[in-house]
């Protein structure tokens, strides 16, 4: 384990080169006058370099999920390199926005930690034309660390009616009994709690306070949402800001993906969840912890339900899952076949064997032949 995530600092610490949460990785092409990239490489759907089977060439653009951000610049890195005709771009605006995206048709695909609403699948139809509407393809998962900025406090452990509290400025000081109680033997600071969320629409806030609500609902009183619901406190945009935030603020608590806490080395708490002892975020315990969720969903659409109040030994309850959402039937036909064999790639033994060492849990593999299954059927 410790391996792992020594190795996912290293790679991280490239992502830090990403400007405003946008991915662009092009194949090596000439020049036209305007200052843009032109491929010279023809159209094929013949297998590129290392067996990568590639679709017709095109140029793709997929909006969402910042919790995936690192696992797309590695699977465009590596697919663009074995199939050189295709341009793909992935502007990491987060998950509410990549919904719109898709949903307004400017998008071959949108990453999201959380589901469409029965809503949006109705209005997904109007981009789906022929009878067709959104499906889910769940792609990778992973851990939503609760990271805090507390000098002098190497270990920390929370549970979930304690972060209820502390997100819901019922525990305002780091010293509070209710803490205290957790951690004994550690001394706590007389210290302000600077708690923050997302400003911006997220997954990644949908699925914290999934947990919340479902874990402790008598201290978080209001439903999971991917807009900050609860009292105030201090807000920042994306994960990278919110990661920033807790990284420079002295008594900072924030949750995000354990991707970025790697990449700028922010302690992370472990809960306590009924288990035999508490449980840090890492690889392998939201693996676990994953392996536990209930596939839902019908035909080629897959949605986990994922186990937010799991009490097994070394498995990680607060755990996110990002789906690629695209039509069933009616995508768009000039990018289609090239984002089929991109999805096809994502969800391929080589696709996700690295993503462990980006600090990406696994998903089982039930799920992932499934996937594989699904994306074969889409049209």
């Amino acid at each position: 384990m410790k391996r792992q995530h020594t190795s996912g600092l290293h790679t991280l610490a490239a992502g830090s080169a990403i400007v405003s949460g946008v991915l662009i990785l092009t194949a090596c092409g000439s020049d036209n006058g305007s200052g843009q990239n032109v491929s010279t490489a023809k159209p094929t759907t013949s297998a590129g370099a290392g067996g990568i089977a590639c679709g017709k060439s095109a140029t793709l653009q997929g909006s969402g999920s910042t919790a995936q951000q690192y696992a797309m610049q590695l699977w465009i890195k590596n697919y663009t390199r074995a199939c050189p005709g295709t341009k793909i771009t992935y502007n990491a605006t987060g998950s509410g926005s990549g919904q719109k995206d898709f949903l307004q048709g400017k998008t071959a695909f949108a990453g999201s930690d959380s589901p469409l609403n029965a809503e949006q699948i109705t209005q997904s139809k109007s981009v789906c034309p022929g009878g067709g509407h959104a499906v889910h393809l769940p792609m990778v998962g992973g851990p939503i660390a609760i990271t805090y900025n507390l000098p002098g406090v190497t270990r920390l452990i929370l549970d979930a009616p304690s972060l209820a509290k502390i997100f819901n400025a019922q525990i305002t000081m780091w010293n509070d009994p209710a803490i205290a109680k957790l951690n004994p033997g550690v001394k706590l600071p007389s210290m302000p709690i600077k708690a923050s969320h997302r400003s911006d629409s997220s997954g990644t806030t949908d699925n914290f306070t999934s947990y919340l609500s479902e874990v402790a609902p008598s201290d978080w009183p209001y439903p999971h949402s991917k807009e900050w619901k609860a009292k105030g406190s201090a807000t920042a945009e994306k994960s990278a800001g919110l990661a920033d935030y807790v990284k420079q603020n002295r008594g900072a608590i924030g949750y995000v993906e354990l991707t970025y806490a790697l990449a700028r080395r922010i302690p992370t708490v472990a809960i306590a969840t009924g288990a035999s002892s508490p449980v840090d975020a890492n690889v392998l315990s939201s693996s676990k912890a994953i392996s536990e969720s209930k596939p839902t969903g019908s035909g080629e659409d897959l949605v986990l339900k994922l186990n937010y109040a799991t009490k097994a030994t070394g498995s990680y309850p607060i755990n996110a899952v990002t789906y690629e959402i695209v039509c069933d039937k009616g995508n768009k036909p000039e990018t289609w076949p090239a984002t089929k064999a991109f999805l096809t790639f994502m969800a391929s033994k080589k696709g996700q064997e690295e993503l462990s060492f980006q600090g990406y849990a696994t998903l089982p593999a039930t799920v992932v032949n499934k996937v594989r299954s699904n994306v074969g059927k889409l049209s």
